[in-house]
């Protein structure tokens, strides 16, 4: 089990620390209600150096990432991150990632913790191009800083306006007294706010400087949790969960990151696969009966024929209600439609909505 270089410090907290890709995680440390609703009207910190990064370096690089993403790497400028997905060849996704241009021949790559062999081995499999390649997956450490008070209480920081960058922009500056950190205007809850990668060595004086800036806006550590609960909430596709080697990214609703402007792996299967229409769709679900749905429980149609199942569910701490993510077979994806889900053997009705369920 690996350490992140901030474990102590989630020990001396007394957050409950599990098992996560690999790593001793801190799962919780007030409670998830609590964590949640700090992202969602203040700010909150997540360390999450667990995801990998790597390093594309060379004047062929943005052909190789043009090969293996599904998104169009070309409309990237220096500062612009891009998400995106790569297919496997056979119909499904290898992984996520973001893609960050440093220049047009250096690109940062953030996958996840639990892809992080997988990817890297694809990637290099790719890589016929002399692009070369650089795993610093266990050089860097990266603290997610959530939430409406993010900006105002990390200004102290750094003389980057935080308030003024756009979403998915970046830049490298001077951060907590820190030389060349990367701040990135990108996150996983919704909520706006910042991603923060330095090398291990700083990841504690960022930490607690994190802290000390934050103090005035009642600043907390955020657990693995909350995490799931915040993207929950807004629809965002959780990697073993919602998305697999086995679906689609226009079966999972991420043909706005397929760009058939450019050819690359399973352009040919996925073209055609639009062109036919999708079988099955992710869809957003709330519960009308009371109940939490839960990953891998089955999902029926009101003739009690099983259309599909469960992918993440939760009770919603924001709505107060259950929600959940699902494949469906065709048409029964369309909004409004009434599904029932099987919670511990009842059928437990609920609706097809709109995403996101979280609206600020």
């Amino acid at each position: 089990m690996k350490n992140t270089a901030l474990t102590e410090r989630h020990i001396a907290l007394g957050a409950k620390m599990v098992p996560f890709a690999g790593y001793a995680m801190p799962v919780q440390y007030e409670g998830v209600t609590i964590e949640h609703e700090t992202v969602r009207n203040g700010v909150g910190v997540f360390d999450v150096s667990h995801m990998g990064e790597f390093i594309l370096k060379g004047d062929r690089a943005l052909e190789l990432i043009q090969r293996f993403s599904s998104n169009d790497a070309s409309k990237l400028y220096d500062g612009k991150a891009q998400y995106s997905c790569m297919p496997n060849g056979k119909g499904g996704i290898i992984d996520d990632l973001i893609i960050y241009r440093i220049n047009e021949n250096e690109y940062f790559l953030v996958v996840n913790a639990s892809n992080i062999e997988k990817d890297w081995e694809w990637i290099s499999a790719q890589n016929d191009l002399g692009v070369e390649m650089a795993n610093v997956s266990d050089d860097y450490s990266l603290l997610a800083i959530q939430g409406p008070d993010a900006a105002k209480a990390m200004q102290s920081l750094t003389e980057v306006d935080l308030s003024n960058m756009t979403y998915y922009t970046f830049e490298h500056n001077r951060f907590a007294g820190i030389e060349n950190v990367m701040i990135s205007a990108t996150g996983y809850t919704g909520s706006g706010g910042f991603e923060i990668y330095v090398r291990n060595k700083d990841a504690n004086k960022l930490w607690d400087s994190v802290f000390e800036a934050g103090k005035a806006f009642n600043i907390k550590p955020i657990g693995l949790a909350a995490r799931d609960t915040l993207r929950l909430e807004m629809g965002f596709c959780l990697y073993g969960n919602d998305i697999n080697d086995e679906t689609s990214p226009l079966e999972a609703g991420l043909g706005w990151i397929t760009k058939f402007t450019k050819d690359f792996v399973d352009s040919d299967f996925l073209k055609k696969q639009k062109e036919d229409g999708v079988t099955k769709k992710l869809v957003a679900f709330e519960m009308i009966d009371r109940g939490i749905p839960r990953k891998d429980y089955q999902i029926f149609d009101a003739e009690s024929n099983c259309i599909g199942k469960v992918t993440s569910g939760t009770m919603s701490p924001s709505l107060k209600v259950g929600i959940g993510l699902g494949y469906v077979n065709l048409p029964l994806n369309k909004l409004d439609t009434e599904i029932y889900v099987a919670v511990r053997n009842k059928m437990l009705k609920a609706k097809v909505v709109k995403l996101p369920f979280y609206k600020s």
